[in-house]
C-alpha cells in the first residue's frame, strides 16, 4: 500500500489526511506548530461545504459556530450597503475547529509530528523528506503548508520570489456586532472584516498595505490614522474588548497564481492558490480542495494502472476547473477596494444594483459540495 505524508496541519492538511486514512491510506502529518493556535484568517466558512463536512460527520455543531446570513460593506468615509447572503455561512475560529479536527486525525489514525519539514527531495519515484529530527521517505506529498513557507523557496516557487505589498492582522474582540452578519470595511489601501465565531466573540481580521505601516511606524497608531477614518472601523476599535494581547500577524501575503502540483508535490490549500480576502471564502477552498485531492489520491492508491502522472494532471485539471476562474475574479475585484473613489463607487453599486452585486459574490463561490 502507497504511503502519503502531508506537510501541514491547516484545514486543508487536516481534512486531507482524515478521508485518506478512513479509506485505509496509511498517511503521516508534520505540523511545527502544537494545537491549539490561532492563524491570521477570517474565519468565515460558506454553507457550501455543508453536506461534505456532514457526510463525513465533521460539521462542528458542538463548537456552536455563529450562523451568518447578511453582508455589510462600506466606504472609506463610511457610506455603507446591506445585502442578504443567499447561501450564507458560518464563523467558527481555527483555534477551536483546528484543533477538533487535529483531535479527529489522531482518532481516526494519522501520524502527526510537530516537527518543521525543512527539505523536499524527489528520485526514482519516492520522497525524501528532511526535519530537525529525522529523514523520512514517502510515495505521496501533500503540500498544505499555507500561504507562505520556507519550502515554496525550497521548491523554487516561483511566486515566492515576487515581493508581496500586504500585511494581514487579526484580533479576537468581544463587541456588539450582531451574530448573522459578515461585514466588510475600507480603509485606505485596505480593507477589514469582522464576523462573529464562537462563544460570542468576534473575529476582526484585515489587510492592508505595508506602507500604512511603514508610513505610520506601528500597528497601532495606523490604525488610529488610517483604519479609524471609516466610522464603522473607529466604532468597533473604540467600543470593543480586546481578548489578545497582541494581534496575530502574516507578512507578504501573496495573491499570485499558484500551480497546484510542483514537483511532484501535491499542493492543497492555500499553498495551491488563496483567494483575495475580500472574497471571505478562502476556507471553503480550502476544504474543498482536500475534497477533490483526496478523492484522485484514493483513485492512485486503489488502482495500479493509474499513474503518478495521470493522477499529477489529472488533480490539475480538476482544481483549475473548479477554482482558478473564483481566484482570478478575486484579484480583479480587489483593486475596487481600498481607495475613497472606488469603495464609494462599490457601495453606491452595491446599494443601487444589487443583482449585479450577488452575481460579483456568486462568481467568488462555488456550489454545495
Amino acid at each position: 500500500m502507497k504511503n502519503v505524508t502531508i506537510i501541514g496541519g491547516g484545514l486543508a492538511g487536516l481534512l486531507t489526511a482524515i478521508q485518506l486514512v478512513r479509506a485505509q491510506i496509511p498517511v503521516t502529518l508534520f505540523e511545527k506548530r502544537h494545537y491549539p493556535f490561532h492563524r491570521v484568517c477570517g474565519e468565515y466558512i460558506s454553507n457550501e461545504t455543508l453536506p461534505f463536512l456532514k457526510s463525513l460527520n465533521l460539521f462542528p455543531e458542538h463548537l456552536q459556530p455563529s450562523h451568518i446570513n447578511k453582508f455589510q460593506l462600506t466606504s472609506i468615509n463610511g457610506k455603507a450597503a446591506n445585502l442578504p447572503l443567499n447561501l450564507g455561512g458560518f464563523g467558527i475560529s481555527r483555534y477551536a475547529l483546528d484543533h477538533w479536527l487535529y483531535q479527529q486525525a489522531l482518532q481516526d489514525g494519522v501520524k502527526v509530528f510537530h516537527e518543521e519539514v525543512t527539505k523536499i527531495e524527489y528520485q526514482e519515484n519516492q520522497f525524501e523528506l528532511s526535519t530537525s529530527k529525522s529523514t523520512i521517505s514517502s510515495d505521496l506529498i501533500v503540500g498544505s503548508f499555507g500561504k507562505r513557507s520556507r519550502l515554496d523557496i525550497n521548491l523554487g516557487r516561483s511566486f515566492i520570489k515576487k515581493r508581496s505589498p500586504y500585511i494581514g492582522v487579526k484580533y479576537h474582540i468581544l463587541t456588539d456586532h450582531p451574530p448573522d452578519l459578515i461585514a466588510l470595511h475600507n480603509f485606505k489601501n485596505g480593507y477589514c472584516g469582522i464576523s462573529n465565531i464562537e462563544d460570542g466573540k468576534s473575529n476582526l481580521c484585515y489587510l492592508s498595505h505595508r506602507d500604512n505601516l511603514r508610513n505610520t511606524g506601528n500597528i497601532k497608531t495606523m490604525e488610529e490614522e488610517i483604519l479609524y477614518k471609516n466610522p464603522f472601523l473607529k466604532h468597533i476599535f473604540q467600543n470593543s474588548d480586546f481578548i489578545f494581547d497582541e494581534p496575530e500577524t502574516i507578512n507578504e501575503i501573496s495573491f499570485e497564481s499558484k500551480d497546484p502540483v510542483e514537483h511532484h508535490v501535491l499542493m492543497c490549500g492555500d499553498a495551491a492558490g488563496m483567494i483575495t480576502p475580500l472574497c471571505g471564502n478562502g476556507m471553503a477552498i480550502a476544504i474543498h480542495s482536500s475534497k477533490i485531492l483526496s478523492e484522485q489520491i484514493i483513485q492512485f492508491c486503489s488502482n495500479p494502472n493509474f499513474t503518478r502522472g495521470e493522477l499529477e494532471d489529472s488533480y490539475t485539471k480538476a482544481w483549475t476547473s473548479q477554482f482558478a476562474a473564483r481566484l482570478r475574479v478575486g484579484r480583479q475585484l480587489q483593486k475596487l477596494f481600498g481607495a475613497n473613489v472606488t469603495s464609494n463607487l462599490v457601495v453606491g453599486m452595491a446599494r443601487s444594483l444589487k443583482p449585479l452585486a450577488h452575481y460579483l459574490i456568486s462568481k467568488t463561490h462555488g456550489r454545495p459540495f
